[in-house]
């Protein structure tokens, strides 16, 4: 039986196509080149998985003359080459959905910052008033993740509340004499106006509180008092301003940018005034801040007062006629206005 089998087998390979014979004798020499590298385990390239997978596809019996690898392993690389191919023919620039607008993507990530208490179908709403019909996995796509719950900022609070805060703050200012001199200020958030300010070498409490009465007589007390942690403001004034109705608003430990608006005006004072003269006395100090507050309140402009003064100033046109500079604070500043 065996001799039957020798003999086919014999004349089955005597017989056989000379094309499987030349993919056979390729692959072998293949195997070869590979075990030539210079190496102690050789490694296979790209391009030798490349042969193998494409030898694969051509020749039927190529499992007989591989050696070096497992059939498995070029099935799988030839599998992969699949996946690259057709990635490579679906290529198009209308690849899934279509892209949402750069403009569009900006405003959902702009109303989910300045919301931050805003959920998805809020922010969808809200698109789908402006024009813009978006799906509900886009907004949860594109809009700003905040890392622990929302809360309204300082900001936030100081401007709902801007008609009803007085923040009060004190500065130092040297005299010619090295004489330290205090400044107390009183500042309304709602216009930025100066309510009240005094000066004096020895602060107290009592002078404080008295400070506090005099900036707000009548029935003209704020509903909070925004200041900071100032050893002054004791027991003594916290009753006092209790008694008018006012509720306090204190600043955390060594956070100046909790109070904004006055430590603003504080620079402000310093950079546009009191840096450029030398203060003789309490009186002399007086009668510079004087000069200043007014300057400050009729002419100087604010950013956030729509490039406005404290006190509005009217838009004065061309044909009013030609600019006149008006000096203030001895002619550090000037107002500029229209002639007739």
């Amino acid at each position: 039986m065996w001799l039957v089998r020798i003999v086919w087998l014999c004349i089955r390979w005597l017989l056989r196509d000379r094309t499987e014979l030349a993919a056979e004798n390729l692959a072998l020499r293949q195997q070869l080149a590979v075990l030539q590298h210079k190496s102690k385990r050789p490694r296979l390239r790209k391009r030798d998985r490349i042969f193998w997978a494409l030898l694969s596809r051509a020749w039927t019996n190529w499992r007989s003359a591989l050696l070096i690898v497992q059939p498995d392993t070029v099935i799988r690389w030839h599998q992969r080459g699949f996946k690259l191919f057709w990635r490579w023919k679906s290529r198009s620039g209308k690849v899934g959905r279509p892209k949402i607008e750069l403009e569009i993507r900006r405003l959902i990530r702009r109303m989910s910052r300045e919301n931050p208490s805003w959920g998805v179908p809020r922010i969808q709403s809200e698109l789908a008033l402006l024009g813009h019909t978006i799906s509900e996995a886009i907004v949860r796509k594109y809009r700003t993740r905040h890392r622990k719950p929302p809360s309204q900022t300082w900001r936030t609070f100081l401007d709902n509340h801007a008609q009803d805060i007085v923040a009060v703050d004190f500065f130092t200012v040297p005299t010619a004499t090295f004489r330290l001199l205090f400044a107390f200020v009183a500042l309304r958030h709602e216009r930025r106006h100066v309510e009240h300010f005094n000066v004096t070498a020895h602060p107290t409490a009592k002078w404080t509180s008295q400070q506090i009465v005099e900036a707000f007589p009548y029935d003209e007390a704020p509903r909070f008092l925004l200041r900071d942690r100032d050893s002054i403001y004791g027991e003594f004034i916290q009753r006092r301003v209790e008694n008018m109705g006012i509720e306090e608003v204190v600043t955390a430990y060594r956070s100046p940018w909790q109070s904004p608006f006055v430590e603003r005006l504080i620079g402000s004072i310093r950079r546009e005034c009191l840096n450029r003269i030398i203060v003789l006395n309490e009186r002399h100090l007086r009668r510079i801040l004087s000069s200043y507050f007014v300057y400050y309140h009729e002419s100087r402009t604010h950013l956030s007062l729509n490039r406005n003064a404290p006190v509005p100033r009217r838009v004065e046109y061309p044909p009013e006629g030609k600019v006149i500079a008006i000096p203030h604070v001895g002619g550090l500043h000037h107002r500029y206005s229209r002639a007739a």
